[in-house]
Parts: structure tokens; sequence; C-alpha cells
């Protein structure tokens, strides 16, 4: 790959390739509300700025951003994010490395994650949610995944709501994916018994085999999911991360937890499904509570350096799910709300 020398660099402007909204959506997205859009962009950062501009080597797929494709009130108390804006690149998170920065606390050549655009180059100029890559040499996606976002969701939801003691049973929804991978695993570690449910027979088969979950089920092949959760868990539920809410908390134990970090089954319901077993929240005091990772980041130093260690232990595993090029990216999107992907899904942009 050829290198830019800093003369060179002050004059370089290169194109740049962006993911954009192309319409705000109702009910599930489709590749068709969003398009490639071919910018250029200067490789120095503007005179005058404080900012980072990062080329992007990796970008993360979530399901959180059909929520902010989606155009709302401004007075919406639910929304947990800004819009997406017609025509520009979508954002979300990923993993770059510093080209230019006017930024005391980046240099040229670092490694990064954090939130930036859809494209192959951005310029950042909020910076509170950039940080520096400690452990390169690890894999650099594991930043957009286990070391990243989903990865403290997953750390932090656990431990910080669900408070899992030994001997605990645990039950993880969609947990195949960039969140519940992770959770079942922290949950092994900490001495629970760990049952999951997924979207096919390929992913129970690698909850089983590949992340030692003790049981799991396909609940689209269950014809009644309260039936498979009290075969699957007969002596009930500790701690529930993630949706089947209805039917879990009728097999919930007294005193349980209930931690709700995404509801990828809702994301562009019209008409969402609507919890009939509260009930059961009274009868058997168990405590249901939301969390959004924004509050948590301040644990990300601790978390970043316990769950490199579990990697390099050999005690958390990761199963990516990797496109390539910015032009697979809304493809791989749309996949998450189908359960398309197996794994992490992240799109693969260019190399460090």
């Amino acid at each position: 790959m050829a290198s830019i020398s800093g003369d060179e660099k002050a004059e370089a402007v290169v194109q740049n390739k962006k993911v954009a909204l192309r319409r705000y959506v109702t009910g599930l997205p489709t590749e068709e509300d969003m398009e490639i859009v071919v910018d250029t962009i200067s490789l120095r950062v503007p005179a005058g700025q404080t900012a980072v501009l990062v080329k992007n080597l990796y970008l993360s797929c979530d399901p959180w951003m059909r929520d902010r494709m989606s155009k709302h009130d401004d007075s919406d108390p639910t929304v947990l994010a800004p819009d997406f804006v017609i025509g520009e690149a979508m954002v979300n998170f990923g993993v770059g490395k510093v080209i230019d920065t006017t930024h005391p606390e980046f240099a040229a050549g670092d490694l990064v994650w954090g939130m930036s655009g859809w494209e192959e180059y951005t310029l950042i100029t909020q910076t509170e949610y950039l940080n520096k890559i400690n452990h390169s040499e690890l894999p650099l996606s594991y930043y957009t995944g286990v070391l990243g976002m989903p990865g403290l969701t997953a750390y932090s939801c656990f431990f910080e709501l669900g408070k899992p003691k030994k001997g605990d049973i645990v039950f993880v929804s969609a947990a195949s994916g960039a969140v519940g991978q992770v959770v079942g695993q922290l949950a092994k570690i900490s001495g629970c018994y760990v049952v999951a449910s997924a979207v096919s027979d390929e992913k129970v088969s690698l909850l089983k085999i590949k992340f030692g979950y003790d049981d799991a089920f396909n609940y689209k092949s269950e014809t009644d999911l309260g039936a498979a959760l009290k075969r699957c868990l007969p002596d009930g539920i500790d701690s529930v991360g993630g949706a089947t809410l209805d039917a879990a908390l009728l097999q919930m134990r007294h005193g349980g937890r209930v931690a709700v970090c995404g509801m990828i089954s809702q994301y562009g319901l019209e008409e969402p499904y609507g919890v009939r077993n509260l009930y059961s929240i009274i009868g058997k005091t168990i405590r249901v509570e939301g969390f959004n990772v924004n509050g948590y980041f301040h644990l990300y130093p601790r978390f970043e350096e316990e769950m490199a260690g579990y990697i390099k232990d050999g005690k958390v595993t990761i199963v990516e799910d990797v496109v390539e090029g910015i032009g697979s990216a809304p493809a791989a999107l749309i996949g998450l709300f189908s359960g398309k992907n197996v794994g992490k899904q992240l799109v693969a942009i260019a190399g460090a």
C-alpha cells in the first residue's frame, strides 16, 4: 500500500464512499432505503478545528441503527439518539486509524474505535466516544464487538443489572448475536447455568458447541415458547437478558432479575407486542430494569482489560460475520432483522 508524505497529504483530496439514508423508514428497512454516495474529503483537519480524521477500517452493524432511520418527533422521550440526516453518511461505531489530528489526546497513526461515519474516511469533531485501542495484538475487528460497544453492553448489563451469583440460572434470548454471545459466556465464567434461544438450528448448535451454553432452543420452530422454557429450565430462571420477555416472566424464580438491553424483535413493528404476564412481577417480586450503555462508558477501562484477558485465556470465544467493502454495508444491516448473520455482523473497509 502506498504511503502519503506530509507535504503530499497537505494537498491530498481523496474519494470518500459513504452509505447515506435515502428516505425515512416505517416498518422494517430495506436496502433501497439507503444509497452509496461518492464524495471527496481532504486528508487534513481543517484549520481552526479541533478534530480527528480517521480512515475507517471496520464498521459495526447494530440493530439500534434502525431507530435512527425513522423520523421522530423532537419531544419523543423514547428516542435514544438523533435521527439520521437524509443524504448524509449514517453513523455507528467503528474501528479506524488516525490520519491527521489537531486533538491533543490523539496522534497520527493511532488505532481507535468509537462513533464514526458509515464511510471510508470520517472527520470526528465530537471525540467523547473515541477511544484508543490498547490491545492491537488482538484482531482489530473485535473492537466493533466483544471489545467495543456490544461487549461493554453485555458486561455492564450482566454484572451491574443482573448481579449474578454462582449457581444462578440464566436465560439469554437472541443469544448468538454480538451482545448475546458475550453475555452467555460471562455467565458461564461466573458459574451460572445458561440456557439460550436463537433463530435457527445452526445457531442453536453454535451456542451449545462453540460457546458452551448448557442448553438452547430454536424459538422459530417452537409452537409454545412457554413450554420450551419450562422444558429447558424446569427449575425456573434467576436472570433474563433480552427479549422473549412475556413467556420468560411465567418461568422466573422468586426474586429474579430481568435486564432489558435490546428488542430486535420489536424494531420496525407498527404495532409493538404487548406484554401480558406483568402480574408475575408482583407475585414473584421480579426486578425488571432497562439498560442503555451510554451510562456505563466509565467502566470501559476495567472492562477492556478484563475482557482482553478472557479472550487471551480462551475463556471467551468470538464468532464474526464479516462482509467486505462499503457497498456491502446496507445488505449486512438489513440481514440483522431476519437473523441472517451468524455472530457479530461487521463490514471490513480497509487494512490498517
